[in-house]
Parts: structure tokens; C-alpha cells; sequence
């Protein structure tokens, strides 16, 4: 069993009465109200239960049809730099960093997460064994190494809410080693929150909140 703990402190994130539907589809919420706290929280779903959607309106990149998100005391609207800069998600099946190399690829990130660590990164770069790729684009990565590099990037940023969509997918066994180790470290913390959308709990972490997208209506 997956323990879940309970934090004393307010919620990162929280949400109230979201609402969000593609065009001429059934929505697929409807006044839907979320508390994430710090630590590690799972968001649960089966292929197709709007996992990475949930995570694009998290972020910004969707706008929802109805309800609030605030994070830090920020209301969350798409392009708000403000917020932005507040939250990372990973998204590794994007082709928009196709021709950049990781080493080009983390040299910018300080410009957009402002509490983006550069000192994290080398020591990253070790436990994902990203070494010999630096100078690689990314198109001619595996697709763990790609994912590697964005998880590298989402580590470093030290960005308030960072969102993790299917962090183990493809990756090797001492690199799903290394990230378990950095998310126990991750669930101690009291002031940021990380999500990992994916279909199943991550083993031996303990999570701070469970978002189960099959359980809703």
C-alpha cells in the first residue's frame, strides 16, 4: 500500500470549480477542485484520462473554460511570465527542442526560472549518465535520453511546482534508481510540490496527495 501523508502547511497549488473541454468534445472536467501540497503527489490515470492535459492546464499552456488556479498567490494565466516562472513541466514527446543540444538547452534555462540552478546540473548530468549526449541534439537521442534531459532540466530549475509527465517511461535501472532518490528527497521538502502523472505510484515514495483521474466522473 502507498502511503499517503498529510501536510500541515497551505497547498502550492489549488484550484477551484476547473473546468476544461476540447472543442466539440465532451468536457472533460466540470467544477473540479484540487489542493496540491508540498512533496511528491501522484496524478493517476489510465492512456486517456487527460494526465497530460490536466498538466498543460497546471502550467498555463491550456486555458480552462471555467474556475481559478493560484500558485504562490499567483493566479495562474496562460503566458503570465509571473506564473511561469513558478512552474516547470517536462514534456518529452515535444519536437520543439529537436536540433538543440542539452549543453545549449541548460545554458538557457536561467533565463526563464529565475531560480534555476546551474550548480545542480553537472551532478544531473552524472546520475542520469547524460555525459556523452551533451553535445548531441536531442533528435538524435534515445527517447530516455531525451527524457533524462528534460528531467535534468525540471531538477535544476527549483521552480515551485514542477511536473513530472511519466518521469520513468524508457529510462535504464540506475537511472530510475537516481530519480527515486532525488523524489524521497523531494517529499520531505515544505515548500515545493513536484507531480508525476503516470499510471502508478512510484516505488517507496511517500506521496502527499493521490489525483486519480479514473476515479472522476
Amino acid at each position: 500500500m502507498q502511503t499517503v501523508i498529510s501536510a500541515g502547511n497551505p497547498p502550492v497549488l489549488s484550484a477551484r470549480g476547473l473546468g476544461f473541454g476540447w472543442h466539440g468534445a465532451v468536457p472533460l472536467w466540470h467544477g473540479m477542485d484540487l489542493d496540491i501540497p508540498a512533496g511528491v503527489s501522484l496524478l493517476r490515470g489510465g492512456e486517456g484520462s487527460g494526465k497530460t492535459t490536466l498538466l498543460r492546464l497546471l502550467c498555463g499552456d491550456l486555458i480552462p473554460s471555467a474556475g481559478t488556479l493560484n500558485i504562490a498567490e499567483l493566479s495562474l494565466e496562460a503566458g503570465s511570465d509571473a506564473h511561469r516562472g513558478q512552474v516547470f513541466r517536462t514534456d518529452p514527446r515535444s519536437a520543439a527542442l529537436d536540433a538543440v543540444c542539452a549543453h545549449e538547452w541548460f545554458g538557457s534555462l536561467e533565463r526563464r526560472w529565475p531560480d534555476f540552478h546551474p550548480s545542480a546540473v553537472p551532478d544531473l548530468i552524472e546520475g542520469f549518465a547524460l555525459g556523452p549526449h551533451m553535445h548531441k541534439p536531442l533528435y538524435m537521442l534515445s527517447a530516455g535520453s531525451r527524457r533524462k534531459v528534460w528531467l535534468t532540466g525540471a531538477l535544476a530549475a527549483g521552480t515551485v511546482l514542477t511536473l513530472l509527465d511519466e518521469p520513468f517511461a524508457a529510462l535504464d535501472r540506475p537511472s530510475i534508481r537516481f530519480l527515486l532518490d532525488l523524489l524521497q528527497d523531494a517529499a520531505r521538502h515544505t515548500s515545493r510540490a513536484w507531480v508525476l502523472a503516470d499510471h502508478e505510484a512510484p516505488e517507496g515514495i511517500p506521496l502527499a496527495n493521490v489525483i486519480d483521474l479514473d476515479d472522476r466522473p
